[in-house]
């Protein structure tokens, strides 16, 4: 979304509601706005900062651009891979997965994260997937899972630690992480290579994804009936239930972070509402940062984007830890 365009979906809100595994230690959220005019005066002013998702690469970061993880039908598959330059010993990795509605966005979306987060010390990947446009669902949940599959298979070759991979991502992305850390179908995994790897996760974060593709909001809307292979609810209601994470969830199922404001109008806060509740009933450890005044992709936001970290930093001590450095 352009800068403009964020801008102006901001809106009213102050406050912050959690439902956490341990709440007295979260971060302090930041305060949405009062109103439309407030915010459009606080980024003409520059009191609110917007992200810069060009960033330099950080000194000690390696990035090897255009790896090919897969290959779907003559279609080539890549993904950057952002690492730590010296490392000595596996560590955590995440995948991240860029937004557009399943039918736009590309994996560099994510360069501001995975820039941070590699400097933290993990292996990160952001992968790109098939578009709607081009293959429908399920195509971009088999991409993803095989890039899981992938960072798996190249786990020695990259220090990995193959037991601790996250999936992480915002909106569309969200939605696919959530794919991959909830279903286990057959049908989902594909055949693009790396066959008898697992694709299971050990982590994910959820930003504002959908999470029931059978509400109301979601039958009506045209992103989502391109992405279901052209069809509607009333002519494909299992192919909706199927693309649900809400249907896959069972308490075997890993550890979730999720990230939403409550104005978001593309997702609504119910979703991640719904979520967090049945986490809770399957007893999943989780966390939820639910953000009052902020809307869908707050986190261009730089006092989100510093949040939303502070909460995944937070997150990943707890489910994903780095080793402890030697003495």
């Amino acid at each position: 979304m352009h800068r403009f365009s964020l801008v102006c979906a901001l809106a009213v809100g102050p406050g912050f509601v959690a439902a956490e595994t341990n709440p007295e230690a979260a971060p302090e959220p930041p305060p949405g706005y009062k109103s439309k005019l407030e915010i459009l005066a606080a980024f003409g002013n520059g009191t609110l900062e917007i992200i810069d998702r060009d960033v330099p690469l950080p000194d000690g970061v390696v990035l090897e651009k255009d790896i090919e993880y897969g290959n779907a039908g003559g279609h080539p598959l890549q993904l950057d891979l952002y690492r730590p330059a010296h490392l000595t010993r596996p560590v955590p990795a995440l995948l991240f997965i860029h937004g557009g509605a399943w039918k736009s966005g590309k994996r560099q979306d994510y360069h501001f994260y995975t820039a941070a987060y590699a400097k933290k010390g993990y292996v990160v990947a952001t992968a790109s997937y098939r578009l709607s446009g081009q293959a429908p669902y399920p195509a971009a949940v088999q991409d993803c899972k095989c890039a899981v599959r992938w960072l798996r298979a190249n786990a020695k070759k990259y220090n990995i630690d193959p037991d601790k991979i996250a999936a992480v991502g915002g909106s569309a992305g969200g939605h696919l992480s959530m794919m991959l850390g909830y279903s286990d179908d057959p049908a989902l995994e594909g055949d693009s290579g790396h066959g008898g790897v697992s694709s299971r996760v050990s982590a994910v974060v959820n930003i504002y994804g959908v999470y029931d593709m059978t509400t109301r909001i979601a039958k009506e809307s045209d992103a989502v009936k391109q992405f279901l292979q052209g069809k509607s609810y009333e002519a494909a209601p299992e192919l909706y239930r199927q693309s649900s994470p809400r249907v896959h969830l069972d308490k075997t199922d890993p550890p979730t972070l999720i990230l939403h404001g409550t104005i978001d109008e593309t997702v609504p806060v119910a979703q991640s509402d719904r979520l967090a509740a049945h986490l809770k009933q399957l007893e999943i450890p989780h966390a939820y940062g639910r953000l009052d005044g902020w809307p869908h992709t707050m986190d261009l936001a730089k006092p989100v984007n510093d949040y939303c970290q502070a909460m995944m930093d937070r997150f990943f001590a707890t489910h994903l830890p780095l080793p402890r450095k030697k003495d």
